[in-house]
């Protein structure tokens, strides 16, 4: 999203160096066994886990290994405008929260249209606008693709899930500091719903972030 603040730290460094190296192994098997050379990381977490704080310091590493890379944020696919979803939400007495506000259509042609090097435009929401912008964007330059969001793991096509283990109550801080929405009793009861949402989606994950941003395996290997 556009004008996002990240507040990044020493822990979100520690844990993309930490999936880093899996990425790593992931991407030259596939590419060894299969020929494929375009591989997809999606990353999942309740709000304010840190999702876009290790999604980018997973890039910056990348990058520095001369790999092209892109990151896409599920928030940008809502199929309501932002300057209606308030009000969408509360008129449906907050049960449209959840997967189902997502234009996964759009997304899962984008992910197509990286795996076939196509010149698109993307949304991107404007956080000061609050408006929705379209990026043009030239997926033949971009090898590999970071997904961050609520429920990014659930998307189709993913090479390597990984989930941010911390709930929205251990997380208040960040909700205060980096809060999208006001922070009032909406955005309370928004964060409750997706909580329940987002925990569901723990066993699709094949890395998770645990307290102390530990990456380990579902059978807790540590990485």
């Amino acid at each position: 999203m556009l004008g996002d603040v990240l507040l990044i730290n020493d822990q979100h460094k520690s844990a993309a160096k930490s999936i880093l190296e899996r990425v790593l192994v992931d991407k030259q098997e596939m590419e060894r066994e299969h020929g494929i050379t375009k591989f997809v990381v999606a990353i999942s977490g309740e709000s304010g886990a840190g999702k876009s704080e290790l999604a980018h310091s997973l890039a910056l590493l990348l990058k520095a290994l001369d790999n092209r890379v892109k990151i896409l944020h599920t928030d940008n696919y809502y199929r309501i405008h932002p300057l209606e979803r308030r009000a969408h939400r509360m008129n449906n007495d907050y049960e449209s929260v959840g997967v189902e506000e997502y234009d996964w259509e759009l997304l899962h042609s984008n992910i197509d249209d990286f795996r076939e090097e196509r010149q698109v435009s993307i949304p991107c929401i404007d956080i000061i606008t609050e408006e929705v912008d379209q990026l043009f964007t030239d997926f033949s330059k971009i090898e590999l693709l970071i997904i961050d969001g609520l429920y990014a793991i659930r998307t189709e096509g993913v090479d390597l899930r990984v989930f941010i283990d911390l709930t929205y109550h251990e997380t208040k801080i960040n909700q205060l500091l980096r809060c999208k929405e006001p922070a009032d009793g909406y955005r309370w009861r928004v964060l409750e719903r997706e909580h329940h949402h987002v925990r569901a989606l723990k066993p699709l994950a094949d890395l998770h972030v645990d307290r102390d941003f530990r990456v380990v395996d579902p059978g807790g290997a540590v990485y």
